[in-house]
């Protein structure tokens, strides 16, 4: 199932004050986690925008705590990266979760605002620089911005970003709304590179999708498996695993789905574990948790679900052909680029794309 990213825009969260790295309690983030905790401190696992249906974290976060004995009890509240920090730190009195996925966008304004600690674990080692901050994130997978199709309505998939300009299309296709969601901020992205942009020029991105929206391609339905099952929104621009995923889920129900990565260009767009600097109580656990997500069980663990581990795309990490099962053929990628996708300032895409596109 595809991760649902509603909620509050860039601008609120950019008007939090940045807080010291200490934590509750004085807490010492800068020591090695205690494994002798690690079980005790887990036992309730409270997360913001970390469902166990996304990436496979579920089945992730129960690898982790049988290693150390434990019987997580995990429960998720589904959440935008911006709304997650937001939340850190309006909850720092009374901390209640305990970590969150960020699109990696989000991880330097994580850092700026003061929600993550200064620990990074051992293992963040291999990742590059632009992967990691300097402490309380670490990239986790990757994902291609992609077109999820529902072939039993469109007969003619599109192949590529230009092709969804095509009149046939009007009014089909559904993308989420990059004011608020780390998708779509992500295929803003993908489609400026494969419109001539790049990180430090997003233009083209903007230019194209006012074409779309002129077009009245565009729906203002919203993006979920039950549209594209119903053929409400038959297609829609979603990450690569997401769409296999739903793919999977619907041919249970013989409703036939592709999932195309667009023929002239996309990107790997990573996602990030945060871990709350406020929940100090559950610190051993967290530092814990994010040196484990790195490691070869958890990264083949994201492998299985269909995401591209972060370690397998460094080179660092051999995927089994068994664990590419849901993956799709090598060849589909050749036109997914890899990109420093922290440079991004999520700020001005929300600002532009107000000003470009909705204006």
């Amino acid at each position: 199932m595809m991760k649902i990213r509603i909620g509050l825009t860039a601008a609120s969260l950019f008007a939090l004050t940045a807080c010291g790295a200490s934590g509750a309690g004085g807490y010492d983030w800068a020591a090695a986690p205690d494994p002798g905790k690690i079980a005790e401190q887990g036992r309730d696992l409270p997360t913001y925008g970390l469902a166990p249906d996304w990436a496979n974290y579920g089945e992730v976060v129960k690898a982790f705590c049988a290693k150390h004995n434990g019987t997580c009890a995990h429960k998720d509240t589904d959440m935008s990266s911006s709304e997650e920090i937001v939340r850190f730190d309006a909850e720092k009195e009374n901390p209640i979760a305990t970590a969150g996925d960020i699109g990696l966008m989000w991880g330097p304004v994580a850092e700026a605002k003061g929600v993550v600690p200064p620990y990074l674990p051992p293992s963040a080692s291999k990742l590059k620089d632009w992967q990691k901050g300097k402490g309380g994130w670490v990239a986790t997978f990757v994902g291609a911005p992609a077109f999820v199709v529902n072939t039993d309505k469109v007969k003619n998939p599109p192949k590529t970003w230009a092709d969804l300009l095509k009149p046939e299309y009007k009014g089909m296709i559904a993308t989420k709304n990059p004011a608020s969601s780390g998708t779509g901020q992500a295929m803003v992205v993908a489609a400026a590179v494969a419109n001539g942009g790049s990180v430090d020029d997003l233009a083209p991105a903007y230019a194209y999708f006012k074409k779309l929206k002129d077009a009245g391609n565009l729906s203002d339905v919203k993006m979920s498996e039950e549209t594209l099952e119903k053929g409400e929104a038959p297609i829609q621009v979603n990450y690569d695993f997401n769409g296999l995923a739903q793919k999977a889920a619907l041919k249970e129900k013989n409703v036939g789905v592709e999932v195309i990565i667009p023929g002239d260009g996309s990107i790997w767009s990573p996602s990030g574990l945060m871990i709350n600097k406020y929940n100090a109580e559950k610190g051993d656990f967290l530092k814990g948790f994010l040196e484990y997500v790195l490691s070869d069980e958890a990264q083949l663990l994201f492998a299985k679900f269909g995401a591209r581990p972060i370690r397998a795309l460094n080179g660092d990490l051999q995927v089994p052909a068994e664990a590419k099962a849901n993956w799709l053929p090598d060849g589909a990628y050749a036109p997914v680029k890899e990109i420093e996708i922290t440079k991004i300032d999520v700020e001005t895409i929300v600002a532009d794309w107000e000003a470009e596109v909705l204006a």
